[in-house]
């Protein structure tokens, strides 16, 4: 890739916006002189910006123009190396490109006249294009489909975000939050700069929802863990509350676009997501393992003749509510959770509070099949014991080796996100396995050892590779049989999470919680 002048890096990132349709001609002096203050560079006498209209200068990729000008403002002094403040820096030079949000709700209500599908492939194509979503750095994620006993469970290796621990998680709920903005979901965020604690925003984009009455935003996920990954937030920093309220939501969501999933993650930690602290949803246009798999046993429920519903063979423990009414689907589950809010079961190891602290919730989850609308209420709970301190409807300690953090809303749906020192430590053992090595001897790959043995129990064909030798084939098939097996690992996840478990005893118990719905 030749490497370009201060002058003509702008003439390629604004050969880029406009490609992109970011901006016009129209704009072409103005972006280029906003680009030059940003960069703090005096162009010659003879610069012309109308020539990034030429086509010459819409071809080179995004990534590279970023990279080339920020190399210069860091030997320039402009900024200081490091990957926060260079994130900060190109998010400022493509704020130069990106419209107004006045804009962008604008041309977005435009094509919702048209069709919801046609507003939503607008904002995702703007989202992306704005460099707010940096699709060269999602691209890196791994991701592949494993076939488990609960269908085909989606796999993805996250290289694009840091992990988050759960304790840490829980502590930011009592945190002070002080700041400004108080949290990466407010909407205070659209435009804002950053600094090294928190990403700058000021390519986000956010469109205005009324849900159940209320004002909320529509924006998208910068790490795009599924297609057109959005991301529903509440106008008011609040914490996270499940109650026939989100229902409502939920369902309204899907009515004004129903060519997309919506969920909720729950309210308390460990069974939550990674943020508690703000009133969000998380959605997309995504076909999950969870929304394809069927219903194992019909429900009843007192009153509710009108509303379908069912036991979903998953691995947690899922009731689906299908109907025309969306009021009457939300009536039925504000019911089943204030059922699940005081439900204990000892048997099952279901305490609904300890010491006043609150153990039950629901995972959320609305979609439309047709005409008709589906919520499926995914029980959990998350107490702790001695023997299970991070949670008992957690993943166990014998396979936090893959999984140790939160299952939350994207995981109870059947897309493992699992963390990105996962890629280094299967490329080790595959080699160690293929050479024959001692795993447990090896203290990078320790945790994973008596996995490996078992792996190796249950793949005989590994001694063929072993034997012949060395290759890319080899090499090949040995990653295909790691992957098959996390694929496996991340079912066994899930089934931790259940809290009746898939056992004639666990259903036994999950119709015995049925029945308390309609006492």
């Amino acid at each position: 890739m030749n490497e370009f002048s201060v002058e003509d890096s702008v003439l390629h990132l604004c050969g880029y916006a406009l490609s992109k349709q970011l901006i016009t001609e129209d704009d072409l002096f103005y972006a280029a002189n906003t680009l030059f203050d940003m960069l703090q560079f005096t162009p010659s006498s003879d610069f012309q910006p109308m020539r990034a209209a030429q086509p010459s200068y819409a071809q080179t990729p995004l990534e590279e123009i970023l990279r080339q000008l920020l190399d210069d403002a860091v030997s320039r002094g402009v900024i200081s190396d490091g990957i926060a403040t260079r994130d900060l820096f190109d998010t400022r030079l493509m704020s130069a490109l990106t419209p107004r949000p006045s804009e962008v709700i604008r041309a977005f209500r435009s094509r919702y006249s048209e069709s919801p599908e046609a507003a939503t492939d607008y904002f995702y194509k703007l989202s992306c294009d704005s460099d707010y979503i940096r699709t060269y750095r999602v691209r890196k994620d791994r991701k592949w489909v494993a076939s488990t006993p609960y269908g085909d469970l989606d796999i993805t290796i996250n290289l694009s975000k840091p992990e988050k621990d759960p304790r840490a998680i829980a502590a930011a709920l009592s945190s002070r939050q002080d700041k400004y903005p108080k949290c990466l979901l407010c909407p205070e965020n659209e435009g804002y700069a950053g600094r090294l604690d928190h990403p700058a925003r000021q390519t986000i984009r956010l469109i205005p929802l009324t849900l159940a009455g209320e004002r909320w935003y529509m924006q998208y996920s910068p790490y795009v863990y599924y297609n057109e990954h959005c991301i529903v937030l509440s106008e008011n920093h609040e914490p996270m509350k499940i109650e026939p309220k989100t229902f409502t939501r939920l369902l309204d969501f899907i009515t004004q676009f129903p060519h997309y999933t919506i969920g909720s993650n729950a309210d308390l930690p460990i069974v939550g997501g990674s943020i508690l602290t703000h009133q969000h949803f998380q959605g997309g246009r995504y076909t999950f393992a969870m929304a394809r798999a069927g219903v194992k046993e019909e429900l009843a429920f007192k009153g509710f003749a009108d509303v379908q519903a069912g036991v979903v063979d998953w691995p947690l423990s899922v009731i689906r509510l299908d109907g025309d009414d969306p009021a009457r689907i939300c009536e039925l589950a504000g019911k089943i959770l204030s059922a699940w809010r005081a439900y204990s079961d000892e048997s099952a190891g279901i305490l609904a509070q300890t010491d006043g602290t609150p153990h039950n919730t629901i995972t959320p989850i609305a979609r439309r099949r047709g005409c008709k609308y589906e919520l499926d209420l995914v029980l959990r709970n998350n107490r702790t014991t001695e023997q299970y301190p991070l949670g008992i409807f957690h993943p166990h300690a014998e396979l936090h080796h893959i999984k140790k953090e939160n299952i939350g809303l994207i995981e109870v749906m059947g897309l493992a996100v699992l963390p990105a020192r996962l890629l280094g430590e299967m490329a080790q053992l595959r080699d160690a396995v293929l050479t024959g090595k001692n795993i447990h001897e090896i203290p990078e790959l320790a945790s994973h050892a008596d996995w490996a043995d078992e792996i190796e129990r249950k793949h005989p064909e590994i001694a063929g590779l072993r034997e012949s030798g060395a290759s890319e084939a080899s090499a090949e098939a040995m990653d295909q049989v790691l992957r098959d097996e996390i694929g496996l690992v991340f079912s066994k996840v899930l089934e931790c999470c259940g809290v009746f478990k898939n056992t004639p005893e666990g259903m036994s118990q999950f119709r015995k919680f049925v029945e308390a719905v309609s006492e």
